[in-house]
């Protein structure tokens, strides 16, 4: 009997369930950060493939961003555009609303001087979305967490026209409309979305947010 066999547990050398299967070289200039574009965009509610048949909609795609570094970035992101704008709005009284001596918050500060500054920082955080997303996919506060939103057919930097609607999609119901219920929407969407954790302003603009090296 030959003294070269493996120890007990152990599998041998040459087990082929100890070997991966090559993983295919990625094609040059690749959008998505040195990884296969995946497949393209199936509007069904699963990508057409996955665990319910078909081509993995997640094969070729970098990972995921995470939803808490995602959470993580909004806020850089909100906290660049709502400090200075703060700020700026002090000398015509803030961007707050207005108390009397009861605590009682004046019906006319929406009515009037807030919605003028709602206008105004909608217009901003639009802008910045829309400028970044369109730059190279990645705003300020992505950048910082190593994220980056992407085109979900093939991977490719969003262009403006995308990049507007997204930021549109996102800003203009957390602004003017119901921001409490849009931001927890989003962030329950994050978490729950399959295959590809889409907020609404994803699915809008057809893109997903993946992390970056």
């Amino acid at each position: 009997m030959s003294n070269d066999q493996p120890t007990s547990g152990q599998p041998p050398e040459d087990d082929p369930f100890r070997k991966k299967p090559q993983e295919p070289s990625p094609p040059s200039g690749s959008p998505y950060d040195s990884a296969p574009p995946p497949p393209p965009y199936d509007p069904g509610p699963y990508g057409g493939g996955g665990p319910y048949g078909g081509v993995d909609p997640l094969a070729g795609m970098p990972p995921l961003g995470e939803p808490g570094k995602r959470i993580l970035a909004r806020l850089v992101d909100f906290l660049i555009i709502s400090i200075p704008l703060y700020l700026i709005s002090l000398p015509w009284g803030g961007v707050v609303e207005v108390t009397d001596d009861d605590g009682n918050v004046f019906n006319q500060t929406y009515s009037g001087h807030q919605l003028v500054w709602s206008l105004i920082g909608l217009v901003a955080y639009v802008a910045y979305d829309t400028y970044f997303t369109h730059k190279d996919g990645r705003t300020l506060g992505k950048r910082l967490m190593k994220l980056r939103v992407a085109m979900l057919d093939d991977g490719r930097v969003p262009d403006t026209g995308t990049s507007f609607l997204r930021a549109v999609v996102l800003w203009l119901p957390a602004l003017l409309c119901c921001p409490c219920l849009w931001w927890l929407i989003n962030i329950v969407l994050m978490f729950t979305d399959k295959p590809y954790r889409q907020g609404l302003q994803d699915k809008a603009a057809k893109t997903v947010v993946v992390q970056t090296n």
